[in-house]
């Protein structure tokens, strides 16, 4: 494929030319460094906070990509090259050189200023010294190092002050960390319509004295931490322990994790600096020294400025039901229905909740929670509906990653609430997103099913794109309780109707799906396999792409993040194209597309083409049965993307991303989704009330 043509997009033609013998599709060549493919994406969305959004939602992008980056030192960095070292600490300099002369004084010419502490007026140290003394300094605790005073422990991503001061004619050390719980961006006196703020260590720093009185301070320097914490949490061997208690003692073990990063100012002292090293026993190669601000992930509080003109316009998600709650079953019974957050609310999916709780006739509820947030209605409802006496089952999955701590405490709270609460199967994590009700109708037990891409969290819904389908076909929610069996008593069931279902059977289905297409391609049938994932870094799943391309089918990849796979290498993947998409909302769906010889079918599901996912989680994978859903999700949702020439960036042979080129008109594939999500709701209004007729 020339570069011409991977840049737009286009596909060759498909053709059944064998390739040539001396082609390895196992060649390491063929596969592009996960670890770096990873900074790619991150360097894509750190280009979100360069230009094409509103101001402060920039300013947004500047905090996610800078949280994406701890999170990459925190979980990736030891089992990366030192290309990926060098391209992180890299990519530190770009977040601070992009706050430093591109936002920083946009935000000035907005009159939103960040005053230094040289810069400080005479009113504003008075009233920072008002704060200090009223607001900071109970909170702070200098803690010394010396011989008699052990060097404390520093926790992770926390932002410190060593100090250097003159006591009783030596030089010693302390500690002073820069509280989490305070805002970092104090807010200074202002004139109408200006906004000002001092930084939270600069105040600190410029009232040490009141820590150390009668104390000759000497320096002080900031210095971030960030720790290791890809701590391996096992299910307990002692049958004493629950797995609770292990991921409780897990979580307290990481907090001493060795050092990835030790981000220091730049005029740190080499004695203080060789000090930190000695202590947090870190090898210099995790040094970084920056030349102004660190911890740029603190920025997210900064974009929540109340600012309407720097902001993205609002949106108002549309809703599925058309009419109450008690009547939602019925709706779900004559017709599948499908949500695509946050263009449709997530409010559907608490409806269906809360119409589970309110009829009687509802008699269990059963609902798998991965990642659930510090604020969640959905256990609110859970709780409630065991105090109406109904039966509620839920998996809790302990391990989710970052939210361990979280969700041992909505897990503690549904026990309490006597809600049967299970951890999930030994070894493995359960990912999948799936709710099923039980419920006595007039002539028998019938069963209805949300199954979803996306997590049951009212907040990431309003922020990632994702599909939910609720059903009542026999045989899906069939699987949705067998499934529910597996995870909550003993199973050894590997067989579905309908779901694919890993670790047991979903890379097996996912291969005879493939080779289903390149039948129909040897055949001349038309054959076509559209992606969309989070990432794919499955060796194998990539080969049968390979081959899949070799027998002629046109493939199209639409991957957010990760991918190892190298598209248009001639003989191997000319048909495959691969494109990224980072926007106003972060692409979280995963779907599957298969042309199947002009029969489609369409998936959706939790997992992601990676060896964790297909290998060490419970995903469930869901056939879309309904046509008209079916075709919803193929020329509404994936054309969008495949057309999208505004935020998509195209893959590369050499691993690079670039944008599309051509010559239509702008076409943002989410900006068109918000615009177009009512008149899709109409439409399926009308088939539905086509069925009912």
């Amino acid at each position: 494929m020339s570069p011409t043509t991977a840049r737009r997009g286009r596909r060759l033609p498909a053709t059944t030319t064998e390739p040539p013998a001396e082609l390895d599709i196992r060649d390491p060549s063929l596969y592009f460094d996960r670890d770096l493919s990873w900074l790619s994406f991150n360097h894509r969305v750190l280009e979100q906070a360069g230009d094409g959004h509103p101001l402060l939602e920039r300013i947004k992008f500047l905090g996610i990509a800078a949280n994406n980056l701890d999170e990459f030192f925190m979980v990736r960095l030891d089992q990366a090259d030192s290309r990926a070292r060098t391209r992180a600490t890299a990519m530190l300099e770009e977040l601070w050189q992009l706050w430093q002369d591109t936002l920083r004084p946009q935000l000035a010419a907005e009159r939103i200023h960040i005053v230094d502490a040289a810069d400080y007026s005479d009113d504003d140290r008075a009233y920072l010294g008002r704060h200090f003394n009223a607001d900071v300094c109970p909170v702070l605790t200098p803690l010394a190092f010396d011989p008699g005073h052990p060097f404390p422990l520093v926790s992770n991503r926390s932002k410190n002050l060593a100090v250097v001061v003159e006591h009783k004619g030596r030089t010693k050390f302390a500690r002073v960390k820069v509280p989490d719980l305070l805002p970092r961006f104090v807010a200074l006196p202002h004139g109408d319509g200006i906004r000002r703020f001092a930084m939270l260590e600069d105040v600190i720093r410029e009232n040490l004295a009141q820590l150390f009185p009668g104390v000759a301070i000497r320096t002080a320097h900031m210095f971030r931490v960030v720790r290791d914490m890809e701590v391996a949490v096992a299910h307990p061997q002692d049958t004493a322990e629950t797995i609770l208690e292990v991921v409780d003692r897990g979580l307290r073990e990481q907090q001493r994790g060795p050092v990835s990063l030790l981000e220091v100012e730049h005029g740190m002292p080499t004695r203080v600096l060789d000090l930190l090293v000695e202590n947090f026993e870190a090898n210099r190669e995790v040094i970084v020294r920056t030349r102004g601000r660190m911890g740029f992930a603190d920025w997210m509080a900064l974009a929540a400025i109340p600012r309407p003109d720097l902001h993205d316009r609002p949106m108002k998600p549309a809703k599925i039901w058309r009419k109450g709650s008690s009547e939602i079953f019925d709706e779900i019974r004559y017709r599948d229905q499908l949500v695509h957050h946050p263009f449709d609310a997530f409010q559907s999916v608490e409806s269906f909740v809360d119409a589970a709780i309110d009829d009687p006739r509802v008699v269990a509820i059963k609902m798998t929670l991965y990642r659930i947030g510090t604020n969640s209605p959905v256990v609110d409802r859970l709780i409630k509906a065991a105090e109406r006496g109904k039966q509620v089952a839920v998996l809790v999955e302990l391990k989710a990653r970052f939210d361990e701590r979280s969700n041992i405490e909505w897990a503690k709270r549904l026990e309490d609430a006597g809600v049967h609460v299970v951890y999930g199967v030994e070894k493995l994590k359960t990912h999948c997103k799936i709710c099923l009700v039980v419920r006595k109708d007039d002539d028998e037990i019938r069963r209805y099913a949300h199954i979803a891409t996306g997590n049951y969290n009212r907040t990431t819904a309003k922020m990632y794109t994702d599909i939910g389908l609720f059903t009542a076909r026999p045989s899906i929610v069939a699987d949705v309780s067998e499934l529910f069996n597996y995870l909550t008593g003993y199973s050894n069931q590997t067989d579905y109707r309908e779901l694919l279902i890993a670790p047991v059977a979903l890379r097996h289905r996912f291969g005879k799906l493939v080779s289903r297409e390149m039948g129909h391609a040897k055949r001349g049938q038309p054959a076509r396999i559209i992606i969309k994932s989070n990432a794919i870094t499955d060796p194998g799943i990539v080969r049968l792409l390979y081959r899949a391309s070799q027998a002629g089918v046109a493939i199209d990849l639409i991957i957010r993040g990760v991918c190892v796979l190298r598209p248009g290498v001639p003989g191997i993947s000319e048909r495959i194209t691969v494109r990224s998409i980072v926007g106003r909302f972060l692409e979280h769906s995963r779907i599957w597309y298969f042309e199947n010889g002009g029969e489609p079918e369409v998936f959706i599901g939790s997992a992601d083409l990676m060896e964790r996912n297909l290998n060490k989680r419970v995903e469930a994978v869901c056939p879309v049965r309904d046509t008209e859903l079916g075709q919803f999700i193929r020329h509404v949702v994936l054309e969008a993307y495949l057309r999208d020439n505004v935020r998509a960036r195209v893959l590369q042979q050499d691993g690079s991303y670039v944008p599309v080129e051509g010559d239509g008109p702008p076409f943002d594939a989410q900006y068109t989704m918000m615009s177009r999500r009512l008149r899709a709701l109409l439409a399926r209004e009308r088939l539905g009330d086509q069925l009912h007729q």
